[in-house]
């Protein structure tokens, strides 16, 4: 029995169905419409709902429409809900609240998600069985529009972060678009995207290009490329961090994971403001990712895969060289120069010099198209921040709610500012 008044502790057997899946034979699959869309395990979740590739002809097990999709195989605690009628291979368990309200048990279930994991680790093969499932205890208030109220709470919050994962996804869309058009185009005198209808452009090696801009060799735009130290690194926040690869995220520098070196060699190598770090190796999709460095008050130094570029500030602003590498249809020119092996590529930073960079010659517009950019990334910045708080507001709802520790009208006021 729970120890919270007006709650109940039950095995999830006792307050909901359970139906297990199980596989039909593959000659039965197919892309074509032939059957019920099949489910084999988790592996076509989405954000809430499934999106299937297979259909099935044979029926063995189903999951009826509004269901929860229960993944009983490494991630085990995964979940959608059923939009439809599937058909549900082993990988998968289809769970129907009968006590509890179907939606309280989605949000219960996806608060535990952790605690299944880690129930399910330790073997060679990551799952949880019938047993341990039709055993798992689920706490909840007896009364059932308590639990729709838990329920109603908690899924507003999660169409919040939905609304803004899809606008930050949106933003993200136009500021890729017009990072393109900038970084071939340009903005003309009077502050507009310049077209081939209104002003005059060139051929090019890089295609064309407006008249006003020119291609220069990466080398004769850079004043140094530096290799970083070559030291193990330690937790302890000892020395001066460290920046590695993971560091590099979207083109900036994060310091959430750092490690440490108190070696003299890198209290030496220290980064200076705007210095635009390189990854040279790793996997292919990680070689070419960049960074650039903006906090001088914080002395950091770099690990010997990342390359630091320091660009002759009257021909390229560095942040004109940052924003140009990560440019997509650019990242896949730098990893035309990688030399892929067996477990990683590399690019080395002499062939990098060689890579052909197209700008404008007036360093005024280098700077003008970074502003448009900065603007960008600044709005989605924003918005992400808020995200970041519901998100955060979600995990502390979960906590409370689902466990009783507070009384759902107390929580109401809150959730209603959203």
């Amino acid at each position: 029995m729970s120890t919270v008044e007006g709650w109940k502790k039950e095995s999830l057997s006792r307050v909901a169905q359970i139906n297990m899946g199980q596989s039909p034979d593959s000659k039965y699959y197919s892309e074509e419409k032939n059957g019920l869309p099949f489910l084999q395990g988790c592996a076509e979740f989405t954000g809430r709902f499934p999106k299937n590739v297979l259909y099935c002809s044979q029926t063995k097990k189903v999951a009826l429409a509004g269901s929860i999709l229960f993944s009983v195989r490494a991630p085990v605690g995964k979940i959608n809900v059923a939009d439809q009628d599937y058909i549900i291979g082993r990988g998968l368990a289809a769970i129907s609240g009968v006590d509890v309200d179907q939606t309280y048990l989605e949000h219960y279930l996806k608060y535990e998600a952790s605690s299944f994991r880690n129930a399910s680790q330790g073997s060679t093969f990551e799952a949880i069985n019938s047993s341990e499932l039709n055993k798992w205890p689920i706490e909840y208030p007896t009364s059932k529009p308590e639990q729709a109220k838990i329920a109603e709470i908690l899924s507003t919050v999660d169409r919040a972060i939905e609304q803004t994962e899809a606008l930050i996804a949106k933003q993200q869309r136009i500021k890729t678009g017009l990072m393109q058009d900038l970084l071939t185009r340009g903005i003309d005198e009077h502050g507009n995207l310049r077209t081939e209808q209104t002003h005059k452009f060139k051929n090019s090696p890089l295609g064309r290009i407006p008249v006003e801009w020119e291609v220069e060799r990466l080398d004769d735009l850079l004043i140094e490329k530096r290799y970083g130290i070559s030291t193990s690194l330690n937790e302890e926040p000892i020395g001066i961090p460290v920046l590695r690869m993971n560091n590099l995220v979207n083109g900036e520098v994060d310091f959430t994971d750092l490690k440490y070196s108190d070696r003299k060699d890198a209290r030496n190598l220290t980064l200076d403001d705007g210095d635009v770090l390189f990854n040279r190796t790793n996997s292919i999709d990680y070689v070419g990712r960049t960074g650039i460095y903006r906090h001088p008050d914080q002395p950091v130094s770099f690990a010997s895969y990342l390359v630091r570029l320091v660009p002759d500030q009257e021909k390229l602003h560095h942040e004109y060289l940052n924003l140009w590498l990560n440019n997509g249809v650019n990242q896949i020119r730098v990893k035309q120069f990688a030399t892929i092996g067996v477990q990683q590529a590399n690019v080395n930073p002499t062939n990098l010099g060689t890579l052909s960079i197209s700008l404008p010659k007036a360093i005024i517009e280098q700077e003008q198209i970074i502003a448009a950019l900065s603007t960008a990334r600044k709005s989605i910045r924003a918005i992400d921040e808020n995200l970041q708080k519901l998100r955060s507001l979600k995990t502390a709802l979960m906590q409370d709610l689902l466990s009783g520790k507070k009384l759902v009208t107390s929580m109401l006021e809150e959730v209603d500012r959203l």
